[in-house]
């Protein structure tokens, strides 16, 4: 890069004014940082404009307007040195190249919905590369095709996608404000799962900046590191900036339901007749549930409520005559349904009504915001009715009131994809997905020991349930109690205990491009593949 002219003076003003914001032992890093940008930067005041120390009046507002987990805005929380906000991708090169030179870690946040804060916090040194500012959509309705950079979020590319066509869409998450960077790189599912797989499955293309600060796109990168980073979580292989999508086709009519069932209501025996329904329906078919308590509307005591929803990609008639023919049990009826358009139903499923214009889904502010810990389950053998009434004794203790279990059906599309296609290994053989989820709104370490310990337990009883050699989990649901890598130097050892529960097989694959793109090892965090042989 060229060497711009700068104001030496300048500089070292700046420099002295934020020499007594950090521990004696990060200055020298962050002074010698922030001069190594000034040299590697075309401009030093368009890189000043998106540098962010804790000195900085917005730094701790930038810090927290993405962090989507109340269990990481603790004053406790390890926190960058710096907070770099590029707005083009020569801005991303130099902050590798300078954290690199100065024995600092980086950090990459799109949405910050990181379940264990991953992508903005370390015990070790480090700088958070965020990548609000490349959140540009374009989108080519006539060839169904679309770029997108990894700092937009899963609403934005939605709405985007609705201004230009009512019959295309992209199979990625229901919850609007994640960020396409990380959703994409961990595999990324929502309602459109059984017709069409993953988001990583239809990939085509990526823009990624590598630990030597090249721009690679798929030919250059080639085809090993293109598969890692679909599905195997891009921030251990570099910088990803951009997706190149291939856009699925959708009817302009689909029907979508929500049915709740309690206890009193027959819900176990539903439960239980779900596992061997949905992953077998038609593809068209979505049909997920969710367990949480609430208090019942007959009785006003607690109660445990399984709450069905479905995307169906199709007209309400031939909807009900499939759960006729299938799940008539259920008893879903003409008027639980409503016929909408494909940008309505992921309207719904962020949790919005229908009614409402799709331009919410643009928004990055999230509807809610809580503390939370999460863990996943993969299930390849029905659940018998007496496993689910163990689930329900934990669902009635204290610690539970906000607790939720959401179950995902498998089967379509996603057995027909090979489990080495890309990294993510989870298809046939799995007949669901579950997310365990508890949330708090009480802040102090003890509550949060309190709701973790509780999870922790479920995640004990579910065991005999759930699939074995691995216990397989999600990576898009990170969960560090699966194991946690040394930050200075990971091992093989170390990351396999996790790693095989993320990826199966394919974790030495993984581990074979991380030795051949990353050798030493540069991009890391608690959970990164590692070079063979550390």
């Amino acid at each position: 890069m060229e060497i711009p002219s700068i104001s030496i003076s300048f500089l070292f003003v700046f420099l002295v004014a934020l020499s007594c914001s950090w521990p004696v032992d990060s200055q020298g890093q962050v002074h010698a940082f922030l001069r190594c940008l000034s040299l590697h930067s075309n401009s030093y005041s368009a890189i000043s404009k998106v540098v962010y120390t804790q000195h900085n009046s917005s730094y701790v507002t930038l810090l927290q307007s993405s962090i989507r987990n109340l269990r990481f805005t603790s004053s406790s929380t390890p926190r960058p040195l710096v907070i770099v906000t590029p707005v083009d991708e020569s801005q991303v090169q130099a902050t590798i190249l300078c954290s690199k030179e100065n024995g600092m870690q980086i950090r990459t946040r799109s949405g910050g919905h990181d379940y264990e804060g991953l992508s903005y916090a370390s015990a070790v040194p480090f700088v958070v590369i965020d990548l609000i500012n490349l959140s540009e959509i374009t989108i080519d309705a006539k060839r169904k095709i679309a770029w997108v950079q990894a700092g937009a979020t899963i609403g934005q590319l939605y709405y985007r996608i609705s201004q230009k066509s009512r019959t295309l869409a992209f199979p990625a998450g229901t919850c609007p404000t994640v960020g396409v960077g990380g959703h994409f790189s961990g595999g990324g599912y929502g309602t459109l799962l059984r017709k069409y797989g993953l988001a990583a499955d239809n990939i085509i293309d990526a823009r990624l900046i590598d630990v030597n600060g090249r721009i690679l796109d798929r030919k250059s990168m080639g085809e090993d590191l293109f598969w890692a980073i679909r599905g195997g979580g891009g921030a251990s292989f570099g910088v990803i900036t951009a997706w190149k999508l291939n856009l699925v086709s959708v009817p302009e009519t689909v029907t979508i339901f929500s049915v709740h069932r309690t206890l009193e209501e027959n819900a176990i025996a539903l439960i239980h007749r779900w596992q061997y329904i949905a992953p077998n329906l038609p593809k068209d078919m979505y049909l997920s549930f969710s367990v949480g308590r609430a208090n019942s509307s007959k009785t006003g005591k607690k109660t445990i409520v399984a709450t069905f929803g479905s995307l169906f990609l199709g007209r309400v008639d031939r909807l009900l005559a499939l759960l006729g023919r299938s799940f008539p049990e259920l008893g879903v009826k003409r008027q639980d349904c409503t016929e909408v358009s494909w940008i309505q139903s992921a309207l719904a499923s962020g949790g919005y009504t229908v009614e409402v214009s799709p331009e919410v889904l643009a928004s990055r502010i999230p509807l809610t915001r809580l503390y939370f810990k999460a863990k996943s389950d993969y299930v390849q053998q029905p659940i018998p009715e007496d496993g689910f009434k163990g689930i329900w004794k934990l669902l009635y203790e204290n610690e539970a009131d906000r607790a939720l279990l959401i179950f995902t059906p498998y089967g379509g599309r996603m057995n027909e994809i090979p489990e080495s296609a890309i990294p993510f290994p989870h298809r046939a053989g799995n007949l669901y997905k579950i997310q365990h989820l508890v949330y708090w709104d009480e802040p102090g370490m003890e509550a949060s020991r309190r709701y973790i310990n509780w999870i922790r337990r479920l995640y004990s009883f579910m065991t005999p349930y759930v699939s074995k050699h691995p216990r397989a989990a999600y990576i898009n649901y990170r969960d560090l109690d699966l194991g946690v890598n040394n930050v200075g130097n990971t091992s093989y050892a170390q990351a396999s205990i996790w790693g095989l529960k993320y990826f199966d097989e394919n974790f030495n694959r993984l581990v074979g491009v991380k030795t051949m793109v990353d050798p030493s090892n540069f991009f890391k965090n608690e959970q990164s593949i590692p070079p063979i042989y550390l």
